[in-house]
């Protein structure tokens, strides 16, 4: 039966707002390739009436205590404990992501707002007394104004989350640009802050593509961006917001690798490369896409590699039993699947090809849905485009390396540097891996070392542009800014004018 898609629209000032520009876009269920949706595309007028309204909304909520805030995330984090697994389910109708795995994505969002309870501790700042005879010293932080977030389909609740709850309980008023492939989560999210008692205009959501983008970032009251996406748009609102005076936070792409070393448990080895490299359809940040495979564990790990590869449960996301959903969109399948052929086309071994799955196979209602099997290369160079290059699906890479001092080098060469994991017994080993590796986010024996909510999410190379990492007291830092007060009263103030450069006395 057909169904009319619903309207989704943006959220402004404290209330639905449906768009008004005439431009929109479908939303699909990848599961079943149904148009279930349609959003609104917001134009330079929308995105300057909900700037409009988180600049008038700040001196009152900067004004807010810190404790009182808090207050208010404690009930949010109320109410997204209550309704968890109904934000799991939108993420699920319109991502794709099985609903297991989204329901992980709501928690360690959770997990953020948790953090941000914490606020007023956070803020506190040093003083000093009597740095100089009479005169004491003390540093406060304070909030920027109003900040806007720009975040991408993959999570589209935890990478919000990572970014909104700090900077609201910091003090600053937000502007969120979800993606437009999953835009129903936000407005979900945006209502249960209003429960939450959060006043009108300290919260907006703009849906919209790059003309949104622009807008935010060329908008003089907009003080600071946070971006999570692909490298070049990292590098393309790094450089357009800095020469715009804003501060700027973008995280970019990545090519994980995973190195297992020849004392490494294979059947650990395996579990952990499969939950990395097909968990989500391959499609996050912090996925592994290659496999470096250390001496001659390759012919221990490879046969139990294909195996498990071709015994993946590729269902419909909503099915309780299935390990791997849909591809996001069917233009992202098909760029996969170009990936696919490259790899084919410059050498590399495909041992398990998942291009050609059948989406019947993947439950009632499914055969037009987004559908790609799990897909596994062996013998992969690093001149090959599908290792240079994020594919952001589900194919692993297997390279073969003599050494571990190989390996290291493999890793460090590769213009990203988000995150990797290294598997051996050996703590020599795991060590000088962590020292030596140039990688932001490092897991031993961890195949997925996404920090927790107080430690910050963040690469290094071109994997981040900016200096500060999301959330945990980086995130505290980035949405605020240090002022240094230095006072004295008069009765300690010495006769005549000073013409030197004041020292501690």
């Amino acid at each position: 039966m057909s169904q009319t898609p619903t309207p989704i629209g943006h959220y402004i000032q404290g209330q639905v707002a449906a768009g008004a520009s005439g431009r929109a876009q479908d939303v699909f269920n990848p599961a079943t390739g149904a148009v279930t949706g349609r959003v609104a595309l917001a134009s330079t007028s929308e995105v300057n009436t909900a700037v409009a309204a988180a600049h008038a909304a700040f001196p009152a909520w900067a004004d807010t205590s810190p404790l009182r805030r808090a207050r208010i995330m404690f009930k949010f984090l109320e109410l997204l404990n209550q309704q968890r697994d109904d934000l799991a389910r939108l993420i699920t109708a319109e991502h794709g992501k099985v609903f297991t795995d989204a329901q992980g994505e709501v928690t360690r969002g959770i997990e953020i707002v948790e953090f941000a309870t914490g606020i007023p501790q956070l803020l506190k700042g040093d003083y000093t007394e009597q740095v100089s005879t009479g005169i004491d010293n003390w540093t406060m932080r304070q909030p920027l104004g109003v900040v806007a977030g720009i975040t991408p389909f993959n999570f589209p609740v935890m990478v919000p989350m990572w970014m909104f709850p700090v900077a609201i309980a910091c003090g600053n008023t937000f502007v969120l640009k979800p993606s437009p492939i999953d835009p129903s989560p936000s407005l979900f999210i945006a209502d249960l802050l209003k429960q939450a008692g959060l006043p009108d205009g300290v919260f907006n959501v703009v849906q919209g593509d790059k003309e949104a983008v622009d807008a935010l970032l060329h908008h003089p009251d907009v003080k600071a961006v946070s971006f999570v996406g692909s490298t070049p748009i990292a590098n393309y609102i790094y450089e357009t917001g800095a020469r715009h005076g804003k501060r700027v936070q973008a995280l970019g792409g990545a090519k994980n690798h995973m190195v297992v070393m020849p004392d490494a448990d294979v059947n650990q080895v395996v579990d952990a490369l499969i939950g990395s490299a097909y968990g989500s359809a391959g499609e996050r940040c912090m996925a592994i896409s290659v496999a470096v495979l250390v001496g001659d564990v390759a012919d221990k790990v490879m046969p139990a590699l294909v195996e498990r590869t071709k015994a993946l449960k590729v269902l419909n996301g909503t099915n309780l039993a299935a390990e791997m959903g849909p591809i996001v969109t069917d233009v992202a399948r098909q760029r996969i699947s170009g990936y696919i052929d490259a790899g084919v086309q410059e050498g590399a071994q495909l041992l398990v090809d998942g291009r050609g799955f059948d989406g019947t196979q993947a439950g009632e209602g499914c055969a037009n849905g987004f559908w790609l099997g799990g897909t596994l290369f062996d013998h992969v160079t690093p001149e090959m485009k599908i290792y240079k290059e994020e594919i952001f699906g589900p194919v692993l890479a297997c390279v073969r390396v003599p050494d571990f001092a190989t390996a290291v080098q493999l890793i460090n060469d590769h213009e990203f540097g988000n995150g990797t994991a290294c598997f051996t017994r050996d703590g020599n080993v795991a060590r000088e891996f962590a020292r030596r590796i140039q990688v932001g986010m490092v897991g031993i024996n961890v195949p997925i070392p996404v920090p927790m909510a107080w430690h910050g999410f963040g690469g290094w190379k071109r994997s981040l542009f900016g200096d500060m990492h999301a959330y945990g007291e980086e995130g505290v830092r980035f949405y605020t800014k240090q002022k240094s007060v230095m006072q004295r009263w008069p009765e300690s103030i010495g006769k005549g004018a000073e013409f030197v450069m004041p020292t501690s006395k």
